[in-house]
């Protein structure tokens, strides 16, 4: 699992693993997300198999508990 959340999605583009693959992210860095091949969209959390990402620290509740069902 690989969970990623605010301005971390610019780790999951550099690493070349986003291409086709949905995601969110601190909308500041949606551009760079989408020209590295992702879908991206405004959700409080996405989760796509096991890559789980989340735009904001208000947002940690959903992201917490999506890595924790994604443990399970």
């Amino acid at each position: 699992m690989v969970a990623a959340i605010c301005q971390a999605g610019w780790m999951l583009a550099s690493a070349d693993i986003l291409e086709g693959r949905t995601v969110t992210s601190f909308f500041a860095i949606k551009d760079d997300l989408t020209h590295a091949g992702a879908i991206w969209v405004d959700q409080e959390v996405v989760v796509d198999g096991k890559l789980i990402t989340s735009r904001k620290p208000d947002d940690l509740p959903a992201f917490i508990k999506a890595i924790i069902d994604g443990l399970k």
